[in-house]
């Protein structure tokens, strides 16, 4: 597929599910072998956090044994806790960064090469090469998102007020999340600074703002359904599942407590895994608008047309 090729709203859609029906093979294939390790530490310390969390409310709360559970996990599980909680959140940083920074990274890739005519040697290599200007991305960001947040949350408050406004607040979403993601685009492009970076993104972002804005909160309104459907399957089943026990007598606390901590480890699963992959899509989205904003303001496909004409005479 043609990245560089002028887009309108309709062809935001239309080409990133024509990308994903033509790579998405190889794109999600190297996506797990990339993050595939950092996903299965956070699924594992997610699963003990998970346990943890209704091994206090279903095993003590429902017994009334409330404070003096809480006493002994802290006696007990305390030093444990930490420990887990300062790994998941050192494995979570850096596990966000690599799968935030892999749809730009493999379209980078995807455009020097034509095609997906690479391997996962060239995305590590590709992520090396980048690790220095990934770092200094999160601290800039880290450091814009102070303000930004702020209008954000006055944006925000002010759509909410109005039934029409709470529907406009994916835009708003989508509108910061894509001009964060073009801004990284266009950093490992090697070609501008971080500050550059971000005002060459805004300036993209306001060339076809609705169009694109509009796109991307779409999806994002889109993943957020289809998260939310997937992670209420399984409560629908395990609410079944209680309401035929107590068809049959009633179900102990045992019972109860372990049926809810399984329906709430596959609901954390489920919802992580679909949250990974959609997460993705919605990036892939933002990199295919990139890559068009890229081609009005530049002309970059339309200039090598013309340059391989001239040298065919």
């Amino acid at each position: 597929m043609q990245l560089y090729k002028t887009r309108g709203f309709s062809e935001f859609f239309q080409d990133t599910f024509a990308f994903l029906k033509q790579d998405g093979k190889h794109f999600f294939k190297h996506y797990f072998i990339i993050n595939g390790a950092f996903l299965l530490i956070l699924v594992v310390l997610g699963y003990f956090f998970t346990k943890f969390y209704t091994d206090f409310i279903f095993g003590g709360l429902l017994e009334g044994k409330s404070t003096t559970l809480v006493d002994e996990y802290i006696n007990e599980n305390l030093g444990l806790f930490i420990i887990m909680a300062l790994v998941f959140f050192i494995v979570a940083l850096f596990a966000g960064m690599v799968s935030y920074a892999y749809p730009a990274i493999y379209l980078k890739l995807y455009s020097n090469n034509n095609g997906s005519y690479f391997n996962t040697s060239h995305i590590i290599n590709t992520y090396k090469a980048n690790l220095g200007k990934l770092i200094i991305y999160i601290v800039i960001s880290i450091l814009i998102a102070i303000p930004l947040f702020i209008g954000f949350i006055i944006g925000a408050f002010v759509l909410a007020i109005t039934i029409i406004g709470i529907l406009a607040i994916p835009l708003l979403i989508g509108a910061f999340m894509l001009f964060y993601s073009m801004t990284l685009m266009e950093y490992i492009e090697n070609k501008k600074g971080i500050w550059d970076s971000f005002g060459y993104s805004w300036q993209l972002l306001k060339s076809k703002f609705w169009a694109a804005v509009g796109c991307v909160g779409l999806f994002y309104l889109i993943s957020y359904i289809v998260q939310n459907i997937i992670g209420l399957i399984p409560y629908l089943f395990g609410m079944a599942s209680l309401f035929t026990t107590i068809d049959s007598g009633g179900p102990s606390q045992e019972e109860l407590g372990s049926t809810m901590t399984a329906i709430m480890l596959l609901v954390f699963f489920l919802t992580f895994i679909v949250s990974a992959v959609l997460g993705s899509i919605v990036q892939l989205n933002q990199g295919i608008i990139f890559y068009s904003l890229k081609e009005d303001n530049e002309n970059i496909n339309t200039k090598s047309i013309i340059d391989q004409i001239g040298s065919g005479e």
